[in-house]
């Protein structure tokens, strides 16, 4: 005869876990396509649970509103575009300064043209948490960037990492323009964005022999 008593507390815990992890995933990956589809403000927590299949009741489990959703959909796109910046620096074919500009504008490009959810997110989302992430991320971006060049001689040792910063802030104010100028990026804005971080950097290279952009 099958034991028909209920499982332990033990035993049915892993199962609440695997089925709350997957939840989170679902609602993620429902509002990463509603972003995408149709936008920031069309992703409200209840077009996101209508999205995942979930009750709106059952939604408040896992996020309390849908900051907390963006937040952590943006988390999710900040570290892969960490790892793809990281990649583009470690190229030993980053001799320039202009080299360098490409290396940390490209990777960002390439991933917000396939990534609608996240230039929504970057741009269009306006909150205290999705900001926190930005400049969070953009202040790390900035100091490998500097210890990156420094170690390439392509800037001075004594830059102030505030260079990098305000180089950064002007590269979101571009791509922010170029993708409202077009779906994809407007290019003529994009290369504009590389002329001035590229120009900009050039003031704070070493003098005398040695790389240049």
């Amino acid at each position: 005869m099958f034991d028909k008593s209920p499982a332990s507390p033990v035993q049915a815990r892993p199962a609440v876990q695997r089925r709350g992890i997957e939840r989170r995933k679902a609602i993620l990956d429902a509002a990463e396509t509603l972003l995408g589809e149709q936008g920031y403000e069309a992703a409200t927590l209840k077009a996101i649970g209508e999205r995942a299949g979930i009750p709106i009741a059952s939604m408040y489990h896992y996020f309390a509103d849908r900051y907390q959703v963006d937040a952590e959909l943006l988390r999710r796109h900040a570290n892969a575009l960490d790892a793809l910046t990281s990649a583009a620096l470690d190229n030993s074919e980053v001799r320039t300064l202009r080299d360098a500009a490409d290396a940390i504008i490209n990777p960002p490009l390439g991933y917000f043209r396939q990534h609608k959810s996240c230039t929504e997110l970057w741009f269009a989302g306006r909150h205290a948490m999705l900001d926190e992430i930005m400049r969070a991320y953009d202040t790390a971006q900035a100091e490998r960037l500097r210890r990156f060049l420094v170690e390439r001689d392509l800037i001075t040792a004594d830059t102030p990492q505030l260079v990098l910063r305000l180089a950064f802030e002007v590269g979101n104010r571009l791509f922010d323009v170029a993708f409202r100028r077009s779906p994809d990026g407007d290019e003529a804005t994009i290369a504009e964005a590389r002329r001035m971080v590229t120009a900009y950097l050039e003031t704070y290279a070493p003098q005398g022999p040695g790389p240049r952009a």
